[in-house]
């Protein structure tokens, strides 16, 4: 899709042109999935639902997922296919219209904010953050503040200490110089939170304001950033937050309305913003890299942050279980609320949403597994394969053998010859779980198949 940023040409030439692509209908399809997207109408409680059936899902699988996060005590779960609803459960007392906060995974959403800012020619992100916030923000001499950018809040590399007393604290006593910035990354909220006033200072409108004016209002969300502490935390019902989802999976095209036209900084939010946490982007988690890092720590896991998930997944995530993910090429969303999960201490953040997804990897019928017959004589090795697959099959002069998503779509299928073969799994097949399904003369043979080309 062919995006013209407004600092390029005249903005009247910019909307015109946008207005064409959206009578042309390019920005009406999911074009990773090949879908329709669905967009739930603003000022309304309508909704488009999706079967769970129509994607295969076991309703005794289901509620195995809702028992899991009723017992971690999630206050609810909502899970959309292209847009529609297949899944929206509540727990207790809460309902639809409860509202809840987003803790971090309102990050995201700031970040938004500050790429709509961009777009709209108020700021740059490679701009010193004292060009909006005054020289002196930090206790930090000139020289060193100066080196501080928008990007580098946007990064989580701004290079201030985030051990030294209180990590929320903007106060300028509170922001202590630990190393050059863009050289470090460290999960540090004081930095984050001082974007508020970045966006105030470049656009002369609170975050509210803007928040209501760009995005929020134009999608049809509700709820607001409210003030507690140092932090700006944003309260909503599930709804809102998977009404952002939906914004996100459409790359910033609201049912033909362009709420984003700097597809060059969306592009770079949702990708990896430096070379020191590959898994983060512009205050956005990332999946399918090479390692990643986690908040009040400077080690560097290898693998990918979610290795049960898919690899094009993205997610905000905010403190005792918040996520909001998102994964283009299947045109997925879903969203969990609640209060910390309360079983197997220790579940927050990436191992949570691991956890949640290893559930949902489980929801498809999975091709009748039970009534299907297993070949002892069957080896597969290595299993997690890094593109390789060798398949040994001692009674078969030949065997059909598939790799299958967690939807039950067919992604490779080939036929190989002899006892023992190998398979290279193709390009399009992205980290993740599978069922790798052989056939051959008088059997069938199913299991689980782990794909990590890391």
């Amino acid at each position: 899709m062919l995006i013209i940023r407004p600092v390029l040409l005249p903005k009247a030439i910019v909307k015109s042109l946008l207005v064409l692509f959206v009578i042309l209908g390019i920005t009406a399809e999911n074009t990773l999935t090949g879908q329709t997207l669905y967009f739930p109408p603003t000022g309304s409680q309508e909704w488009d639902t999706l079967s769970p059936s129509d994607l295969g899902y076991c309703d005794e699988k289901i509620d195995s997922l809702f028992k899991y996060l009723e017992d971690n005590d999630s206050k609810g779960f909502l899970l959309l296919k292209d847009g529609k609803m297949v899944l929206e459960k509540y727990f207790g007392t809460f309902t639809k219209d409860s509202l809840w906060y987003w803790a971090s995974a309102g990050k995201t959403l700031t970040a938004a904010l500050v790429g709509i800012a961009q777009q709209e020619n108020y700021l740059d992100i490679n701009d010193t953050s004292s060009t909006y916030l005054g020289k002196g923000w930090t206790s930090l001499s000139p020289q060193k503040e100066a080196l501080i950018t928008i990007k580098d809040q946007l990064s989580m590399t701004s290079g201030l200490d985030d051990a030294s007393g209180n990590p929320d604290c903007t106060f300028d006593t509170c922001l202590n110089y630990l190393s050059d910035a863009g050289s470090r990354w460290a999960y540090h909220n004081a930095p984050y939170t001082l974007l508020d006033s970045v966006i105030f200072y470049a656009t002369n409108s609170t975050i509210n304001n803007y928040l209501f004016a760009k995005i929020r209002n134009p999608i049809g969300m509700n709820g607001a950033y409210v003030k507690l502490g140092f932090n700006n935390v944003y309260f909503s019902n599930m709804r809102s937050m998977a009404r952002f989802g939906i914004l996100l999976l459409s790359q910033g095209i609201w049912n033909g309305n362009a709420i984003f036209t700097d597809s060059t900084y969306f592009t770079q939010m949702v990708n990896s913003s430096q070379n020191l946490n590959l898994s983060y982007g512009y205050l956005t988690w990332l999946n399918g890299k090479n390692s990643f890092m986690v908040p009040q720590s400077q080690i560097v896991f290898p693998g990918t942050m979610n290795p049960d998930a898919p690899a094009d997944m993205f997610a905000a995530m905010g403190k005792n279980g918040q996520l909001l993910n998102v994964v283009p090429s299947l045109g997925l969303i879903w969203v969990r609320m609640g209060n910390p999960p309360s079983s197997g201490g220790g579940l927050i953040g990436p191992v949570f949403n691991n956890e949640i997804w290893k559930r949902i990897n489980a929801l498809p019928c999975a091709l009748g597994i039970k009534t299907l017959t297993l070949d002892p004589d069957i080896l597969i090795y290595p299993n997690p394969s890094k593109g390789k697959l060798r398949i040994q099959a001692t009674n078969q002069a030949s065997v059909e053998v598939s790799i299958i998503d967690s939807f039950g779509r067919i992604i490779q299928k080939e036929n190989l010859n002899g006892p023992v073969a190998e398979l290279s799994i193709a390009g399009k097949v992205s980290n993740g779980l599978y069922i790798l399904k052989i056939e051959g003369k008088g059997m069938i043979h199913t299991e689980k198949l782990v794909i990590d080309k890391q």
